[in-house]
Parts: structure tokens; sequence; C-alpha cells
């Protein structure tokens, strides 16, 4: 694909995954009524907001910034690099748009909106709650979608157990519309957080249910469903989302009501308390000023009762939403320039179109992704891959071919990649990758030249992102006009894969390695380099 067309399909995801963006901002001042059930469900409110506060008190963390930075990324995270994300729910019915189509079919224009109406008719007799019963999972089979994780080399796996559409995946006492009482009437947190741990793997979940404040109030603004009390507890809160301009920048005054933020932080200990995650995700809108007493009495709930069943968990954010140190820093749909110091996250999805599943999407290959992986590693990253499952529970078949293929790739080169840490400087080559959100590598090619480093012990992986067509590959880093601030001088070269016998010399440009007649494998090949002993 020419650049053009990779610059043109940049713009035109961020255009598709964020369309409601576009929905012209409520003005200040705006409200509607919240019909959310608050009282239906407020002494298991409370039972679990009590739980957080005794979690709080028993330590070793406080709610408070600088006992939150006391933070360390768990070990097993840093090694495990890889991991794989799930958005899945009754959004994926449609098969239309994206996974913001619960949003997008209640604000007038969109085609998300026409295409609602002309499918299913009018939004005051057909609305989102009727997607539900058609959302069945009848082939979810977690057993088999957890040998196919393992098998794609992914060593954690985080599933959405509540997106933007209030919807939770799970059994929730705080809620009659749940997986577990409507749709497919299972708990589908249950069924997949143990297949994926009887698979040998990490499992963690991702909540955005602090989104949902904003996420339906289109239905407002016109006949539907939106407005009728008897769904509150699917549709409501529902209420404006404010953005004024400052200074020339977008400012999201939309402050959240104390209602929505002890429901939020309910909901997020229940899942703590039933599944005991590895791993928790949040999305962007926790960087809301109101959330933040909110954030610190959960971390330190977290935190502390992770740390009473004898794991350490990874807890995910975005953006500002924590201080530096207190989270695992997370980069949407892109990565880092260059080495961070302390560990991070990208997470991005296999489709081009939607996280969730939709008709006719349009999906990123292999070799792209495991570009991205190599080069996400090599700056101290872990890659979160998304994809959406069919609303039968099936997994489409191009995604199975995506992840097979990475995973080939990972049992030839998993060593310069599993339980690897950065190197001295993270690689060398004339392809320049572009830092922070939505610039993923799978939108430029890269070259023999650019290689990417990682460590191991004393042994330092390099892994080139392309097959030399010479036969030659020169480790320009390797030089030994720069070993004198290095101190590495090689002792020995092999290329993973191969049982070939490399020929190599290390100079003052590099170290040249004479390769193969052919690659042993597909996208990117690594290369195992061995000090040489002391005194030679």
């Amino acid at each position: 694909m020419k650049r053009c067309s990779y610059v043109f399909l940049i713009f035109a995801l961020i255009a598709g995954a964020f369309g409601a963006f576009a929905q012209s901002p409520a003005p200040a001042g705006k409200s509607y009524p919240d019909l959310y059930p608050y009282g239906k469900y407020a002494a298991e409110r409370t039972k679990l907001l009590a739980d957080v506060d005794k979690g709080v008190s028993r330590g070793p963390f406080r709610p408070d910034w600088d006992s939150l930075k006391q933070y360390k990324v768990p070990q097993w995270f840093e090694d495990a690099k890889f991991g794989i994300f799930i958005h899945w729910g009754a959004y994926s019915v449609p098969g239309f748009g994206n996974e913001w189509y619960p949003r997008n079919m209640y604000q007038q224009g969109t085609p998300e909106f026409k295409h609602q109406v002309a499918t299913y008719g009018l939004q005051t007799k057909f609305g989102y709650k009727d997607l539900i019963p058609m959302f069945k999972a009848e082939h979810f089979d977690a057993a088999q979608w957890a040998d196919l994780f393992r098998r794609a080399g992914a060593r954690y796996v985080v599933q959405v157990a509540e997106h933007h559409d209030g919807f939770p995946m799970y059994d929730s006492a705080l809620t009659d519309w749940c997986a577990a009482k409507m749709g497919p009437k299972r708990d589908t947190v249950a069924e997949l957080s143990k297949a994926v741990r009887d698979a040998g793997l990490h499992y963690g979940v991702s909540s955005h249910r602090a989104e949902h404040w904003f996420f339906m109030n289109g239905g407002w603004e016109f006949p539907s469903d939106v407005q009728d009390p008897q769904y509150g507890g699917l549709y409501a809160p529902a209420q404006p989302w404010i953005v004024v301009k400052q200074d020339g920048k977008d400012i999201d005054e939309t402050v959240p009501s104390k209602d929505h933020l002890d429901e939020w932080l309910a909901r997020s200990a229940e899942i703590v308390e039933k599944y005991h995650p590895d791993l928790l995700y949040f999305d962007w809108w926790i960087k809301q000023k109101e959330f933040q007493p909110y954030l610190k009495r959960f971390a330190a709930f977290y935190y502390n009762q992770a740390a009473e069943h004898g794991f350490t968990p990874a807890l995910e954010t975005k953006e500002t939403a924590f201080p530096e140190g207190a989270s695992v820093f997370d980069v949407e749909r892109g990565q880092l320039a260059d080495i961070r110091p302390l560990h991070w996250q990208t997470d991005t999805s296999i489709s081009d179109k939607s996280w969730g599943y939709v008709e006719n999407d349009t999906f990123k290959s292999p070799q792209s992704i495991v570009w991205q992986l190599v080069d996400v590693v090599s700056k101290n990253g872990n890659l979160l891959l998304n994809f959406g499952p069919k609303p039968d529970g099936t997994i489409p078949e191009e995604v199975q071919h995506v992840l097979i293929s990475i995973g080939k790739w990972l049992d030839m080169n998993g060593e310069a990649i599993y339980g690897t840490r950065p190197w001295k400087v993270f690689g060398e080559g004339p392809t320049k990758v572009v830092g922070g959100a939505f610039h993923d590598t799978a939108s430029q090619p890269f070259t023999p030249q650019d290689i990417r480093f990682t460590t191991k012990g004393n042994t330092l992986y390099a892994i080139a992102l392309a097959w030399p067509k010479d036969g030659q590959l020169v480790i320009h880093s390797l030089g030994t006009s720069a070993v004198t601030g290095t101190g590495f001088r090689v002792g020995e070269v092999a290329l993973l894969g191969s049982d070939a016998k490399l020929t190599w010399k290390q100079d003052a440009e590099g170290l040249h390695i004479k390769l193969p007649a052919a690659p042993p494998g597909d996208y990117a090949f690594s290369f195992r380099i061995t000090p040489a002993s002391a005194g030679k």
C-alpha cells in the first residue's frame, strides 16, 4: 500500500473509532433527568463501598498518590510482553460502524442512526435494549478461546468486562442488565477467567463504566426509548457531554454526579472481589478531576487486596489519569519514540475499523503486528492486541489466521521477546516511528536496516525487521568505535530458528553478519549475540 493510502487509513480509523467526538457538544448547564435506579441496588452498593474502605484500611497502600507511587509493575507483566484484548458485547449484533454503535445509533445524522432506523425501525420501538436478546453467544467456548490465545503466544488476556454501553459481561449484583441475566445468560467473565488460567495465562479485565455517564445522551434529543424510566438501568445516566474551547483547546467540563462515581467504584470493586483479576484496565475518561479521590481509594483497595491474595496486579491507565509510577501507562493505538524507563503498554486492534466485531472489516497483517511487537518490546513495553468476536461467540477466521501466524513467529523468536529488557539503545535504522497515540507502526514498512535490540542477562538480541536481499546484515550499533561506550564485544552470533553457523566480523563500522541463503521464517529475524569472554 502506498504511503498516502496509509495516511488516509489512519485518519479514517481515527474518525471512525471516535465518530462520537464529532457531535456538537452540549451547551454548558444543560442536563437531562437521571433515570438510573440507584435506590434499587443501594444495599449492595453500600456494602461494596464499605468493602473498599475496609480494604484501604488494611494497607500497605493508602489512598494518596505518595503512597500509590510505591507501586511496582509486576515482574510477570514485564516478562509477558504480549497479551490479547477482547471487545465483545451486544454492540457486536448489528456488526456496523464500530463499538460506539450504542451511542451513535442515538446521534441523529450518523451512519449508525440511519442504519438503525433502516434495519430495525425507529428508536421508540427498537432501541439498543432490543439488541440484547439477539446477543446469544451460543457458540462461545471459553476453553477453545484460551487455547487459541495460548497458541498465539499470548501470556495474558484482558476481557472488556463492561464497555461504555453499560452492559456488564459478568454476573453483577448491581444491575439486572448484564450478560448473566439477559442475552447470553452466561457469566462470560467467570467462564473465560477459568479457561485462561487453566491454560497457564494471566487473566485481566477492562472497565469502561466511567464513560457511561454521557454515552446514551443522544436519546434525549428526539423521541427514543432512552427516555423511558423502565430502561434506566441500561441507558441512564445519559447526561450531556459538555466540551468548551479554552485557549484554542477542547476542555471537557462534564461533571459526573456522586451517584455515578459511587456506582463506578462499587462496580469496579465488585469485579475485583468476584474474579481477582491479575490485571485491570481503565479507559480514558477516568482522567476527569472528579474521579481523583475515587481512583485513589480504588487503587489502594485493589493493590491491598492483591497483596492479601498473594499476587501483584497490573493496573493500566491512560493519559494523565494517574501520576507517573502509580500505575502502568498505556498508549492507545500507538507507541513511544524511545525507551521509557518505566514499563508501559500499547493497545491496538487487529481490525482496522473497530475494536468490536463489524461486518466487512479489514485486518492488519501478521507482519505489521510482529513489527509493532518488536518495536514496543525494544522500548520497554508490552503489546495488548485486540479483536472483536462475533455475537454468536465465534472468532473471525481472519483473526484466527493472524493470531496463529504471530504464535508461529513467537515459537521461533520468543527467546528474544519474553523475559527481556531494553538495551542501551532501542534500535537503529532509517524508519522513524512517530510516538504517541494513534500512530500504529502498521502504517509504515520497515527495512533490513531497521534493527531492534533486547537483552536477557548478558545476552543481546538484535532483531532485523526485514531480510537483506544481498545476504549481508550490518549492525552499526555494535561497531568497535561505539564499543567504548557500551562495553559489548561480540563473542558468538546465532540466528534463532536456524542451525546455520554464521560468519561474522566486528569492526569500526559495525557487526557484519553473512546470512544463510534463505531466512528461517517470516516477518522479522532474531540474532542471539553473546559477549566475548573476559580477556579475549
